[in-house]
């Protein structure tokens, strides 16, 4: 067990915590839209970055869509890469079966519970595995999915096999 135990959780978690925001309603605007807006009304900017929500956005809440719409207009001053990767994260929501979006928002909850030197490790960790070759991902991620939870989290502290040694501590302030 290594210390890329829950790698796969920050995974989910870092992709999805733009829409984690998104399932929680808006706070009530001081005028709240009373109406839907159609799809055919969007503007093509807002439907470029919203074309993964093209199917349910006519059934989708006045509230929610005004909420989108307000995202939208920040995601299109966004570069390309980054509005293609959103993008993408809002299409894997929408993929996902009501269970699995339920257990996303826990396991979004038991990340923001953890301590801050956790959340950093893990960060960390997911920052490692983000630049490791594929297949290596893949060989460790099999591994992840054959452990137990206990399993898991016992292997946080300890190096993954084949990793090169911690940096030092830097030195004392003042030396």
């Amino acid at each position: 067990m290594n210390r890329f135990a829950l790698l796969p959780l920050l995974l989910a978690l870092a992709g999805l915590a733009p829409l984690h925001a998104q399932d929680a309603p808006p706070p009530p605007p001081a005028s709240a839209p009373s109406s839907a807006r159609p799809w055919q009304s969007l503007d093509p900017a807002q439907q470029e970055v919203l074309a993964p929500l093209r199917d349910h956005w006519n059934t989708l809440p006045p509230r929610k869509q005004a909420h989108m719409l307000k995202r939208a207009e920040h995601w299109v001053t966004l570069p390309p890469d980054r509005r293609e990767e959103i993008r993408q994260r809002i299409a894997r929501w929408q993929q996902m079966t009501p269970e699995e979006r339920a257990r996303a928002r826990e396991n979004m909850h038991k990340f923001h519970r953890l301590p801050p030197e956790q959340r950093e490790r893990l960060h960390e960790a997911y920052e490692r595995f983000q630049h490791m070759p594929p297949d290596q991902r893949e060989r460790l991620l099999q591994q992840w999915r054959s452990q137990t939870i206990e399993q898991r989290l016992r292997g946080l502290d300890r190096p993954p096999p084949g990793a090169p040694p911690p940096p030092p501590p830097p030195p004392p302030p003042g030396h």
